[in-house]
């Protein structure tokens, strides 16, 4: 039993420690308002009692009005908090319905693309297969006249980035003009094969690379071959101002004694830079000789500014992917 009452007791005092300033001030004076009306009970002044019953019977009202309408703005905050919520989460569902519509309309796109593309690489398998082996066929047939030309004495490199139909053109070509000094910028392997074209015109060979161990490599296939006239040089890498621009190009001390060029070979995709024919014209376009030559594998039109300085007119495409610019022969080179 006792321990009933402590648990209520501390239950009471828990509560009463809950309780705000205004709280506990409205408890203590209707305590003091009860005590009072008690004390005028006992002392026998029925009046004043009731005066003070009536008091704390209004004072009760009062807080009760007060309460009611606390609980009735707590209601008011609830359901206002409640209809942001609903307006939150209507607003994130239409976004979310927004998302997966479009999501599937760009599915759709995508399934519409992907099925087109699958009907055109079925279409164009068959072109694509044909062209393919025609390409290989070329490819073959050029190999064979290429040994028809060339009878090597040891085992020939491969092209160095160059397939059997651009060695085919470019040995076409120096069959063609029979030049007395060729200058190859950037040969790599490819030299092995135009030294063997030159042989039985006497020709002389100059191949230049920026690339050391490229250089040397060359060098070694050049002695196992007995190509003795071909001369390579190793031109370092170095800065160079062209029209007002600085370029990537060969070291041009490493060119000197090169005079009276009868056909220039600018191999671009062994250049030291992304530029490769606008030095070259730049630096040894007036050493060509008369009725000299440059051999290109870039759009004609891409070099039209330069080569018009140096007279040079586009004489055709060759085979593979060389292109001749030509000066205009000369009656002294026409006897020769």
């Amino acid at each position: 039993m006792a321990g009933r009452v402590i648990a209520k007791l501390k239950r009471l005092v828990k509560a009463l420690l809950g309780l705000s300033s205004r709280q506990v001030a409205g408890l203590a004076v209707m305590a003091a308002v009860g005590v009072g009306v008690a004390v005028a009970a006992a002392a026998g002044r029925a009046a004043l009692a009731t005066g003070l019953l009536a008091l704390l019977v209004v004072a009760m009202t009062a807080g009760v009005v007060h309460l009611s309408r606390r609980i009735g703005g707590v209601n008011r905050a609830t359901q206002d908090a409640v209809r942001d919520l609903r307006v939150v989460v209507e607003q994130l569902q239409r976004r979310v319905i927004a998302s997966v519509e479009k999501e599937r309309l760009a599915a759709g796109d995508r399934h519409q693309e992907l099925t087109e593309a699958l009907a055109r690489n079925e279409r164009l398998t068959g072109r694509g297969a044909e062209l393919l082996l025609r390409e290989q066929n070329q490819e073959i047939e050029a190999l064979f006249q290429l040994f028809q030309q060339v009878k090597p004495r040891a085992p020939m490199p491969a092209g160095g980035g160059l397939n059997p139909t651009d060695l085919l053109g470019l040995l076409t070509i120096a069959a063609g003009r029979q030049p007395g000094l060729t200058v190859v910028l950037g040969g790599g392997p490819a030299t092995v094969w135009l030294g063997y074209g030159l042989e039985a015109t006497g020709g002389r060979l100059v191949a230049v690379d920026h690339d050391k161990k490229r250089a040397d490599d060359t060098r070694l296939m050049l002695r196992e071959h007995g190509l003795d006239r071909v001369e390579v040089r190793h031109a370092a890498s170095t800065e160079l101002t062209v029209e007002g621009r600085a370029v990537d190009w060969y070291d041009v001390d490493a060119l000197a004694g090169l005079a009276d060029i009868d056909l220039l070979v600018v191999d671009g995709t062994a250049a030291p830079g992304a530029e490769a024919v606008a030095p070259a014209l730049h630096v040894l376009g007036r050493r060509l000789a008369d009725g000299g030559a440059v051999v290109v594998d870039e759009v004609p039109g891409r070099i039209a500014p330069r080569q018009g300085v140096f007279g040079l007119t586009e004489q055709r495409r060759f085979a593979g992917r060389w292109t001749t610019l030509a000066q205009p022969s000369t009656p002294a080179t026409v006897a020769k």
